[in-house]
């Protein structure tokens, strides 16, 4: 007899093997067809693998969380198909499911165009209608290689001679077509749906190695209707008009070029902005009591490597030789605090130490993957690290996720997801750290009282971390605050405090960052304000407009009176209209403009026009500068 524990608790029992396709068909005619796969043990399968055992089984429907990657996953391979079928001399090689869509990498002599992407997605829709069945099977290894190999497809084969041999070698058919794939897949090409498109075009290097061949990568997004499809274009077309690189250049903020690939020139208006950043972040952790250091750019080899670093990170460190020594640009901070923290004996007393560094750091990340502010070479992280006991740990963590929301909310973002990301395969110390390091971000998280979702996998390669997601004006996540519980770096560095018991011991390290880098969270603050900050936040807070010339001496009083208060003002004395004027700096995207006319001088009045508003508001000139100076304080939300 075989159990099959639903999740709802009941148990369904079976004298002989049986498919995920039957037991749905077995519960109810409508589960039977919405059915698209089914979890066993948690393990997506196919609707026609063959239940042969107890287990856990859950039926995969399209509102499953893992739907989606599943659809993608099955647009990628009709695509593929779609793709021969028009250019039969096209070799495909590989085609996953990616956050918001899939892609498959091509081989072809001919490039492909924007303009065949019609032609494809109408060849994809042909396909879905003739319903074709996702048949699996496992072949011979030999058997698969020479198969591939004759149909000229040399990248299939090479991957399949990379499979270790004691995993099978898995085939899915659709119809007459074939490919490579550990599946699962849905039932049929019918139930992938039309909700789909084709949206760019890259190039990408095989297996991505640069001395490989250059591959056509064409992207698609997929979705489960045409409502979801819709909002996702309709969210890269606001995107679009949000774009940081553009409004940066519109307003003056910054540029980048070749010259520089991978690090802004930041203009004065963006200057300012990046400034009212980083004070308003020092100010808080001051309060939360940080201690800010500042360490060496130039770094000898050595500490990479005691670190761990090097081996790890080595082809992402700039590196120069000086006389006899190799000395890298730091890409991180956390070696460089250790060395304070090692400076002097600390006590259990002393502890926690919380250090924080406005660290300027450089990574060589791949030319291809540079995008403006958002993925740089040259940036500064709001980086920092708490030295303290076990015992502190949960306390610690509570405090800094607090402050994190806080500081989130600040800045407008309250839609906030936690990932907890545990021990990747590639990792410094034991499995025994491991289980301490996990236990006790777990325990301090849950103490917290944060709920969160596991990230499998993802951790740093010292010690487990916490993600914090946050979501934009226009739906989309970005991944910027981490918390990181390292045991590891401490040994690896000889870090110690003497304990109560007078014997020496390691201090705990929790790796924190709350902006994550400025340059890419100001990218983020662009594009979810589209450039309309907040008044605290905007570089250019006020323009001082006149109406006519006879009223620049009063217009010069008000400009000294904001200016003496700290207020970004700017005048704009030009002998132009005032409303072409107010559609000029409106256009700029200036929070207030101050109009003043005959009336307003003689009566010491503004008249203050908001930005978006129709209406003007007429102030005494005390009681505007006041209430603006008030605007500007920096906000606090409460912890």
């Amino acid at each position: 007899m075989i159990n099959l524990t639903l999740p709802d608790g009941h148990i369904r029992q079976y004298d002989k093997p049986v498919t995920g396709d039957f037991v749905a068909k077995d519960i109810g005619p409508g589960l039977a067809k919405a059915a698209l796969a089914i979890r066993v043990d948690g393990l997506m399968k196919d609707l026609s693998f063959v239940i042969e055992k107890d287990c856990n089984l859950s039926i995969v429907t399209a509102k499953d969380d893992n739907a989606l990657d599943l659809l993608r996953h099955d647009a990628a391979h009709v695509m593929a198909q779609a793709v021969q079928e028009l250019f039969p001399e096209t070799q495909v090689t590989i085609g996953p499911s990616i956050q918001n869509g899939f892609y498959y990498d091509f081989a072809r002599e001919k490039p492909f165009s924007t303009d065949d992407f019609d032609t494809i997605e109408k060849k994809m829709m042909d396909i879905v209608d003739r319903d074709l069945k996702f048949i699996r099977e496992v072949w011979d290894r030999d058997k698969a290689i020479k198969f591939f190999k004759n149909k000229g497809e040399i990248y299939k084969a090479e991957l399949i001679e990379a499979i270790p041999n004691n995993e099978d070698v898995t085939i899915y058919k659709q119809g007459e077509w074939t490919d490579l794939c550990r599946g699962p897949h849905l039932p049929s090409t019918g139930k992938l749906g039309k909700n789909f498109k084709l949206m760019k075009l890259a190039g990408a290097y095989w297996r991505g190695d640069s001395n490989n061949e250059m591959l056509q990568r064409i992207y698609g997004t997929a979705w489960a209707d045409k409502k979801q499809l819709k909002n996702y274009l309709n969210m890269l077309e606001e995107a679009e008009k949000r774009d940081h690189r553009r409004l940066g250049r519109e307003m003056d903020l910054f540029h980048i070029q070749e010259e520089a690939p991978g690090a802004a020139f930041w203009h004065s208006k963006g200057w300012k902005l990046y400034r009212t950043v980083q004070d308003y972040i020092r100010n808080r952790l001051e309060a939360a009591g940080y201690h800010e250091v500042n360490t060496p750019q130039l770094v000898n080899k050595s500490l990479w490597e005691d670190s761990g670093h090097w081996d790890k990170f080595r082809e992402a460190m700039f590196v120069t030789e000086t006389e006899d020594k190799s000395l890298a640009i730091k890409p991180m901070n956390c070696p460089c605090h250790v060395q304070i923290f090692r400076q002097g004996t600390k006590s259990y007393r002393d502890l926690p130490i919380r250090m924080a560094e406005f660290g300027s750091c450089h990574r060589n990340e791949p030319s291809g993957s540079l995008h403006g502010l958002m993925r740089v070479r040259a940036f500064t992280q709001d980086d920092a690290h708490i030295f303290c006991t076990e015992d502190q740990i949960t306390e610690e963590t509570k405090d800094f996720c607090d402050l994190l929301m806080s500081v989130y909310k600040d800045f407008g973002f309250e839609d906030i997801i936690i990932k907890f990301s545990d021990r990747p395969e590639k990792r410094a110390g034991s499995n025994d750290t491991w289980d301490k390091a996990e236990q006790a971000l777990t325990d301090a998280v849950d103490a917290a009282g944060f709920k969160y979702d596991l990230n499998p996998g993802e951790g740093a390669f010292y010690g487990p971390k916490l993600e914090f997601v946050l979501r934009d004006a226009i739906g989309r996540d970005w991944q910027c605050g981490t918390l990181q519980v390292d045991f590891v770096l401490p040994e690896r560095l000889d870090a110690v405090f003497i304990g109560e018991d007078g014997k020496k011991h390691r201090p705990v390290m929790l790796h924190r960052a709350i902006l994550g880098s400025f340059e890419r969270f100001i990218g983020i603050l662009i594009e979810n304000y589209s450039g309309r900050f907040p008044f605290w936040l905007a570089p250019l807070q006020i323009v001082v407009a006149t109406i006519t010339d006879e009223v620049i001496p009063y217009a010069e009083t008000v400009l000294s009176q904001l200016k003496n208060q700290g207020l970004a003002v700017s005048a704009d004395f030009r002998n132009e209209k005032i409303n072409y004027k107010i559609r000029e700096h409106s256009a700029a995207k200036v929070p207030v403009i101050i109009v003043l006319g005959q009336r307003e001088a003689e009566e010491e009045t503004v008249a203050m026009r908001r930005l978006g508003g129709k209406d003007q508001e007429i102030l005494a000139l005390t009681s505007a500068v006041a209430t603006l100076k008030m605007e500007s304080e920096f906000p606090r939300s409460e912890i």
